[in-house]
C-alpha cells in the first residue's frame, strides 16, 4: 500500500480540513507532517464550524487513527486547550491519537523570540503568527531544540532550562521584556503533565507499519506549496517543507511509498502576511470576495488580501508536488461575479510576458495577463451533481483543467461537508 498525500497549492488557506473530512472514510490512517499551531484546518458539518490547529482532522472519525509526525512543531499547551475543547464530541484520545516522540517542542520562549524578531523587522515584517514556530523550526536546525521524547526523560528540566538561558541571551540583544515568561511556564509545565498522559510514539514505525498491513494511510499538509521554505516567496514563507518531500521527511516514509498526490486550490486565491502576490486585488472586486468568502484567518483572525487565480503559480506548484488530482474549493464565492478573469502569464517590468514563477518574481514586479472569462452569477445551493452546475461553471473547470493538465475530481460549493461535488 502507499500512502497519500494531501496539500495545499497556494499560500495556505485553501480548504485542506474540509477535505481531509470528506476523504477520511476512505482512509484508516490521518497524519500530520509539517507546520504547528499556526495551522487553522476548518471542517464543518451538522451545522457546527471546528477549526484544528494540530490535531489531525480526521479526528472527528471514530474509527480512523489520527498521527501527528515528527515534522510538526507542538504546542503543548495548545494542543492541551484543543484536546479539552473537543471533549463534548466524546473523542476517544487514548484510542486514536498518536504523537512522534520526535516532534519538536515549542517552549515559552519561543513565542517571545517570534515576537522580538518580528518587531525587529519593522516594515519588512514576515506577518508572522507569532506562536513560536519559527524560532522553534531555527532551534531544531540549530540542533538544540527539545523533542516529545525529552519530557519523558528524568533530566527534562535540566534541558528545558539551558535551551531558555540560550533564548534569554538573545532576548536581552533585542532588550525584549521577559515580563509574562513566569506564567507562560507554569501554563507550561502543566501542560507537559497533561501531554505525558497522551500516546507517545516511534510513528515512523507505525506508519510504515500500518502501510505494509495494507492500510490507506493520507499524510495532511498545513500551510500551502507558495509558502514552501525552500520553493516559495522567500523570506515570506513559513518554516518548514510544505510539499510532497515534506511528507517523506516529516512522517519517514520513502518517495517510493507516496500513491496519489492531491492539490487543493481555491476557485481564486488568497494570502495572509507580506510578500509577493501578482494577482492581488485592490478595488470593490477583492473587497467583495474578502467578504463572500469570509476571508479571515481561522488561526488569527486576519484579513485575507483575495485575488483572482494565478496559473503559474499553481503550474508551479503542481509541478514540484507531482500532483495527480486537483480539488478546487469555494467555487460558490465566485457566484456574486459577471466575469472572472484567469491569469495565464506575467509581465515583467522589461515588457517580457512569462508562464513561470522564477526567481526573480520575488524579487521584482510582475504584473498579472488575465483571459477574462463569463461567470456564473448565480447561487450553487441547489447543485448535487457536477451535471447540474451552470455551463459557465463547467467551462471554468474545463479551462483550468486544459492549462494546468490535471484533472480537477472534487469541486466544493460551501462550507459543510455535504456542499461537496465529486467527480
Amino acid at each position: 500500500m502507499k500512502m497519500d498525500v494531501l496539500l495545499g497549492l497556494q499560500w495556505g488557506d485553501e480548504g485542506k480540513g474540509k477535505v481531509v473530512d470528506v476523504l477520511a472514510p476512505q482512509y484508516d490512517v490521518v497524519a500530520r507532517f509539517q507546520g504547528g499551531p499556526n495551522a487553522g484546518h476548518t471542517l464543518e458539518f451538522d451545522g457546527i464550524k471546528h477549526v484544528l490547529h494540530q490535531i489531525p482532522s480526521g479526528i472527528f472519525r471514530s474509527n480512523l487513527v489520527n498521527i501527528i509526525g515528527n515534522g510538526v512543531v507542538l504546542d503543548p499547551v495548545v494542543l492541551r486547550k484543543e484536546i479539552q475543547g473537543l471533549g463534548k464530541f466524546n473523542i476517544d484520545f487514548n484510542q486514536n491519537l498518536f504523537i512522534s516522540k520526535k516532534a519538536t517542542i515549542i517552549i515559552p520562549t519561543h513565542k517571545l523570540l517570534d515576537a522580538a524578531y518580528e518587531k525587529s523587522k519593522g516594515d519588512k515584517k514576515i506577518g508572522s503568527t507569532l506562536k513560536g514556530i519559527g524560532p522553534t523550526y531555527q532551534d531544531k536546525i540549530g540542533r538544540v531544540a527539545l523533542r516529545v521524547g525529552d519530557i519523558l526523560a528524568a533530566d527534562f528540566k535540566v534541558k528545558y532550562d539551558t535551551l531558555v538561558e540560550k533564548h534569554k541571551t538573545i532576548l536581552s540583544f533585542y532588550d525584549f521584556p521577559l515580563d509574562e515568561l513566569a506564567e507562560l511556564e507554569k501554563v507550561f509545565f502543566e501542560s507537559i503533565e497533561f501531554f505525558k498522559t497522551l500516546n507517545l510514539i516511534d510513528s515512523e514505525y507505525q506508519v510504515n507499519e500500518f502501510l505494509s498491513k495494507g492500510q490507506k494511510v493520507l499524510a495532511e499538509g498545513a500551510q500551502g506549496s507558495l509558502l514552501d521554505i525552500d520553493f516559495g516567496s522567500y523570506p515570506f514563507v513559513t518554516s518548514s517543507s510544505t510539499m510532497t518531500a515534506g511528507a517523506c521527511t516529516g512522517l519517514g516514509v520513502a518517495p517510493a511509498r507516496i500513491g496519489e498526490v492531491y492539490g487543493i486550490f481555491k476557485a481564486y486565491c488568497t494570502r495572509v502576511g507580506s510578500g509577493p502576490f501578482p494577482t492581488e486585488l485592490f478595488d470593490q472586486d477583492g473587497e467583495d470576495m474578502r467578504k463572500e468568502g469570509n476571508e479571515f484567518g481561522s488561526t488569527t483572525g486576519r484579513p485575507r488580501r483575495c485575488g483572482w487565480i494565478d496559473l503559474p503559480a499553481l503550474k508551479y506548484s503542481i509541478m514540484i508536488n507531482g500532483v495527480t488530482q486537483l480539488f478546487m474549493m469555494k467555487a460558490d464565492v465566485l457566484n456574486i461575479f459577471e466575469s472572472i478573469k484567469v491569469c495565464t502569464h506575467y509581465q515583467l517590468p522589461d515588457g517580457s510576458l512569462v508562464d513561470r514563477l522564477s526567481y526573480e518574481i520575488n524579487e521584482q514586479e510582475a504584473k498579472p495577463v488575465y483571459k477574462t472569462i463569463k461567470g456564473w452569477n448565480q447561487s450553487l445551493a441547489h447543485v448535487a451533481n457536477y451535471d447540474d452546475f451552470p455551463s459557465e461553471l463547467r467551462n471554468y473547470v474545463s479551462l483550468l483543467e486544459e492549462e494546468l493538465g490535471v484533472p480537477i475530481k472534487m469541486v466544493s460549493v460551501g462550507p459543510d461537508r455535504k456542499q461537496t461535488i465529486l467527480r
